[in-house]
């Protein structure tokens, strides 16, 4: 039997829009976002000018908008985005892709920066394994940073490996869409660059 594995990434591959704005604008409001992405604007052009990492630049945005609220609160407003909005996200193209390797056998990996409060519970209800970032918390309160490294770029590859060794696959898929997702799709044996577009 032939081993298959595919490594998907979320935003922007599975998705028709970063997830991280969508979850700050569904908890937060339209206005608290806008005004919240002026304040954050600094770090915001620093990153895009790669004066700063993808790390430090989510840790910010994460700080100001979600520092210090209980991780019950947190949580349970990340469930409600999974089941209210982010539904209507997910590119149909990309489902049935998922679905198609589902139907062959294959094992199925998200591999996200994205948070995995809110992709978890998507995951599990499309019967597909999660990896992502994870959030440091702090007498059951976040605490605005990230817990390990933010699961992007090599450390997407790190991550992967953690769970599933590669050379255990007779076959391997990735799906991907940024600079961050290429030492995913460099082990695969079919690597896909925005396919579902």
């Amino acid at each position: 039997m032939i081993n298959v594995l595919a490594l998907f990434d979320f935003d922007g591959t599975i998705t028709t829009r970063d997830t991280l704005w969508e979850v700050i604008r569904f908890q937060k409001g339209s206005m608290r976002l806008a005004t919240g992405l002026l304040l954050l604007s600094p770090a915001l052009i620093a990153y895009r000018l790669k004066l700063l990492s993808n790390t430090r630049a989510k840790q910010a945005v994460m700080s100001h908008f979600f520092r210090d609220i209980s991780l019950d609160i947190f949580q349970k407003n990340c469930d409600r985005f999974a089941a209210e909005v982010l539904p209507s996200l997910i590119r149909p193209a990309a489902l049935k892709e998922i679905k198609r390797h589902q139907d062959n056998g294959t094992r199925v990996l998200i591999v996200s920066a994205s948070p995995e409060n809110w992709l978890t519970t998507w995951c599990l209800q499309t019967g597909v394994e999660c990896i992502a970032t994870r959030l440091e918390v702090m007498d059951n309160r976040l605490t605005g940073k990230i817990r390990g490294k933010n699961c992007h770029g090599p450390e997407k590859l790190r991550r992967i490996k953690q769970v599933v060794n590669p050379m255990d696959y007779d076959d391997i898929y990735a799906y991907g869409d940024t600079r961050g997702d290429l030492p995913m799709l460099g082990i695969a044996h079919h690597s896909f660059y925005k396919p579902f577009r």
